[in-house]
């Protein structure tokens, strides 16, 4: 995929581009789902994931990342905008470059979870799991 472009911002899936010492700081530091993530765990993510980084002109102000088997499933991850950038349209516009994404057509399922970005996501067509019965986890905190 080659750069997206909208004005001054542009998403790119360019692994290069990525700045993890800035990713790292807002998983580890800002988010409520990463807190604590180590530098080599970002690192780790990022190079087992199809990660769109989000740019005003060179500086990264946001980031998601895939986690897929580019056929039947994918999962949505560590999905953030910087909140000196927020209120203009950028996780929107993120969310339609990502499910546009030509490897990512085609799933059978694709899913994330969210404790208070539903609304945005809802927008998108996804919704609470239909069938929680047939869902099980390890989760450790």
């Amino acid at each position: 995929m080659t750069d997206i472009i909208k004005g001054a911002f542009s998403i790119s899936t360019d692994k290069k581009r990525l700045d993890p010492e800035a990713i790292h700081d807002y998983l580890s530091n800002h988010s409520y789902w990463a807190k604590g993530r180590t530098m080599e765990e970002v690192l780790r993510t990022i190079d087992h994931s199809l990660c769109f980084g989000v740019y005003h002109n060179r500086e990264q102000i946001g980031f998601a990342r895939v986690i897929t088997d580019y056929t039947t499933f994918a999962y949505l991850a560590d999905v953030y905008i910087l909140e000196s950038h927020r209120k203009q349209g950028l996780s929107r516009w993120m969310m339609e470059v990502i499910l546009a994404h030509p490897q990512l057509q085609g799933l059978r399922r694709f899913m994330l979870a969210t404790r208070d970005a539903h609304p945005l996501y809802e927008k998108f067509g996804f919704k609470s799991v239909s069938k929680p019965d047939r869902w099980m986890e390890i989760f450790k905190e």
